[in-house]
């Protein structure tokens, strides 16, 4: 069964912060049961929706941790996602059409310093992310649901550039 990611805690948004002030990647890591992700970075599924007519998953959700020093290597799938901050430091998102140059979006808590707890990434754009500081947990759905046979990871050393 998906972990719906509904807690039963009384604690207080600011509570909950401070709850994983003291907290490591690999204490994130073994409490939420992640594992290697290749694209960089560690995860598990948390849903799977129903199928639709062509028997993919409607959408599908997972936990994703990005620890410093690794990041989400530049890809694309072929469905929308719709990345969620959840904890730890910001994390710097990147999005490109193709060779043009990328724009970025950091997702967290400080919406006065230009954060978002959410960014929309379309089907087929490339994107990379990396934590701006220790750690980050995020969450990503993906609609229609994440299948591998639509993940496309860029070759190594790949990145947008400005047009010329």
């Amino acid at each position: 069964m998906a972990d719906s990611g509904i807690g039963t805690s009384d604690e207080t948004p600011a509570a909950s912060v401070e709850a994983h002030a003291g907290m490591m990647a690999e204490d994130v890591v073994r409490l939420l049961g992640l594992l290697p992700h290749p694209e960089g970075g560690a995860y598990r599924q948390t849903f799977e929706d129903a199928p639709g007519p062509d028997g993919r998953a409607r959408s599908t959700a997972i936990y994703y941790l990005l620890a410093a020093g690794e990041r989400s290597h530049w890809h694309r799938v072929d469905a929308a996602e719709v990345w969620h901050f959840h904890a730890g430091a910001p994390l710097r998102l990147r999005l490109a059409d193709g060779d043009g140059p990328p724009d970025e979006i950091v997702l967290g808590p400080d919406l006065g310093a230009g954060e978002r707890p959410q960014a929309v990434v379309p089907a087929g754009m490339w994107q990379a992310a990396e934590s701006l500081g220790a750690w980050t947990l995020v969450s990503c759905t993906v609609a229609p649901g994440f299948q591998f046979s639509g993940f496309e990871m860029a070759p190594d050393g790949w990145e947008p550039s400005a047009p010329g």
